[in-house]
């Protein structure tokens, strides 16, 4: 294929030549310098798409379009013409939505997702790969008949059989493309997972290779082929001839798979059969599993990882970070006390930046509005931000006596927050390793406070005594509350009356992550022991399961530095979160958020999922299921913040 290439570049070099053309030439010769992979780049095709669709420029766009359908889409039978329509009317949907949102004009609002964006850009870059490939193929089979039939002229003053027109077919699974959906482009099962196998981009070697391991296939070449018949006139010499082609163009043949399957075992983690078309898809799903050391990943995976972008606005570690209910907006916190108010769609913009004197140590949204930011300071205060207007509302005084506000949690059905308040010395927000654990409980206080009026509801009894509570969540309506302590115990609150209703010990040392289910049944948490635990909240302290996790998804998390300096995280932020039907956890690890599958029985949690990613450990996660399109939030200790945005497969 690069000698094919390099013939062809050839060729148009000496038409600029003849031209006069120099400065094309130019700029020919300098892009030729540039690239490494010598053949057919998809990518640069859909990138000129992008620039037409975000320069507005309507008539380049129509116009490129129009020659690849001149000389692509042409080219293919009719029983596709459907599929090419489709990929049209969603590329020019595309543009419309561009534009309208620089007008704020909701008229095609399902179009506003980036799933939407993501799938369709994906869907148009594998149906071109694809069909390049597939005509390529066609190509070298039609030229190999042309070989027979010159060969036999040779021969013959007649050919026996004359070549019959050969039409590119695409394999069965393009065909379908047509029923994609106006408001989802819902990719055929298995297509769009093989182009997503790699964690930094969409990769889409593994499809290209299995495609040419079907497209050279031997059996269907040997269909395909032409039968010459030499009579038995014709001289010895002729005859020898045709048996030494023969035998080449076996030899040839015969190499095609081989060197296919050699290629295809590069690209995949476990072997497929060149003639079995259906385990094309397994195979690149079984290595998406294998990445996470799930041997039990099934062959349907819950989730494909469409693309996945990095914020890299802090210089330090972070913290905190969390999106916001409605899923437009993030805010990050790092150990500097620098804040990140961001958004994500359609581009990565900072919105605010809070700078604080005084070190900030938790942070939470508020629910009505959302635009409010709550921010827990380590002296005693608690800061209200209008992420909108950027700036303060006010600052509430906490208590004195207990200047470290830990956590904040906002409940759902009004404009109260609980806040934890702890005494100093409890959870430094980076600490060494010759720094001892204290071997008692911190003093602290769990207290009600309203944002309206901006004074103090209550303050909760924390039995058997005052103690430090790390983490809290709300159920859905707001009338539950759960807490984690650092005396390892689990409280329960009702709301209504602002009581405890039940306690108990969950883990040996602090819990540092606690959420409700699904169900909201039960109540999952992540302790010090490194064990993550499902609760029964009818029947206290009884265990409904319990898995182990290590270090890396529980904490102190560390950061190895230059002549043996290490850096000691204690956890603050969410430590796993749930996709939006319950049945996945985001976790913390080394290099990225891992997902597993939450398998009730004794079958344990099952990897099926890595995000990937980071060169740091992951220190918080937040998945955010506000869209059809979910988006996971992990941060790191080098203050990288990766955002993957996930395509749910529904079974």
């Amino acid at each position: 294929m690069a000698s094919a290439v390099e013939r062809t570049d050839d060729v148009v070099r000496e038409y600029l030549i003849y031209r006069g053309f120099t400065s094309t030439l130019k700029h020919l010769d300098v892009e030729i310098k540039a690239d490494k992979e010598k053949g057919f780049r998809v990518d640069k095709i859909i990138d000129q798409l992008q620039q037409f669709i975000q320069g507005y420029d309507l008539a380049g766009l129509k116009e490129y379009w129009s020659y690849l359908d001149r000389r692509l889409f042409c080219r293919l039978e009719d029983v596709y013409r459907p599929t090419v329509n489709k990929l049209r009317t969603s590329l020019f949907r595309y543009y419309l939505v561009m534009v309208y949102m620089v007008f704020h004009i909701q008229t095609f609002s399902p179009y506003f997702s980036r799933q939407w964006a993501d799938t369709f850009l994906v869907s148009l870059h594998n149906f071109l790969s694809v069909l390049f490939q597939c005509m390529t193929t066609s190509i070298q089979e039609e030229n190999e008949q042309l070989r027979q039939i010159l060969f036999a002229l040779q021969g013959e003053s007649k050919p026996k059989k004359s070549e019959e027109v050969v039409h590119h077919k695409l394999p069965a699974y393009v065909q379908h493309m047509d029923r994609l959906g106006d408001t989802e482009l819902r990719i055929t099962e298995g297509w769009i997972t093989g182009s997503c196998v790699d964690s930094e981009k969409i990769s889409l070697n593994s499809v290209f290779d299995l495609q040419a391991v079907k497209a050279k296939d031997p059996t269907a070449s040997k269909d395909s082929k032409m039968t010459v018949t030499v009579e038995p006139g014709t001289g010895h010499s002729r005859q020898k001839r045709h048996m030494d082609h023969e035998k080449e163009r076996k030899e040839l043949f015969s190499k095609h798979p081989q060197q296919s399957s050699e290629k295809k075992a590069e690209s995949s983690d476990t072997e497929t059969q060149p003639e079995c078309e259906t385990s094309d898809v397994p195979s690149n799903q079984a290595r998406v599993g294998g990445e996470v050391g799930g041997a039990g990943a099934g062959p349907e995976q819950p989730f494909i990882k469409l693309s996945q972008e990095e914020y890299g606005e802090h210089h330090s570690s972070i913290m905190h970070c969390r999106v916001d209910c409605s899923g437009r907006r993030v805010a990050s916190l790092d150990v500097d006390g620098v804040v990140k108010v961001w958004s994500f769609n359609p581009i990565m913009q900072t919105k605010a930046t809070i700078m604080s004197k005084s070190p900030l140590l938790s942070l939470e949204w508020a629910t009505k509005p959302d635009r409010l930011l709550l921010l827990g300071s380590g002296v005693g205060t608690v800061r209200l931000y209008d992420t909108e207007a950027k700036k303060n509302l006010y600052e509430m005084l906490i208590d004195e006596a207990h200047p470290r506000i830990l956590s904040l949690a906002c409940s759902p059905s009004g404009t109260s927050f609980v806040c934890s308040a702890a005494a100093n010395m409890s959870r430094p927000g980076s600490i060494t390793e010759t720094v001892p654990r204290a071997s008692l409980p911190v003093s602290g206080q769990l207290l009600l406070w309203d944002t309206k009026t901006v004074k103090q509801q209550l303050q909760f009894a924390l039995e058997p005594g005052p103690v430090a509570v790390n983490c809290a969540a709300f159920n859905h309506n707001g009338n539950l509350l759960v807490t984690g302590a650092a005396d390892g115990r689990i409280r329960l609150f009702d709301m209504q009356r602002y009581e405890s209703v039940m306690s108990w010990k969950a883990h040996d040392g602090e819990v540092y992550s606690v959420e409700f289910s699904y169900d909201e049944n039960t109540v999952f948490s992540i302790g010090e022991d490194g064990k993550f635990i499902q609760w029964n909240i009818h029947r206290s302290g009884v265990k409904q399961s319990e898995y182990s996790l290590s270090q890396d998804a529980v904490g102190p998390f560390v950061l190895s530095g230059y002549s043996g300096y290490k850096q000691v995280q204690v956890p603050h932020g969410r430590l796993f979160a749930f996709d939006s039907e319950g049945q996945h956890v985001l976790t913390c690890s080394s290099t990225g958020g891992l997902i597993y599958r939450l398998n009730k029985g004794e079958s344990g949690l099952e990897s099926v999922l890595s995000l990937g990613g980071h060169k740091a450990p992951v220190v918080t996660v937040d998945w955010c299921s506000a869209v059809d399109c979910g988006t996971c939030l992990t941060a790191s200790m080098d203050g990288k913040i990766k955002l993957s945005t996930l395509l749910a497969q529904k079974p």
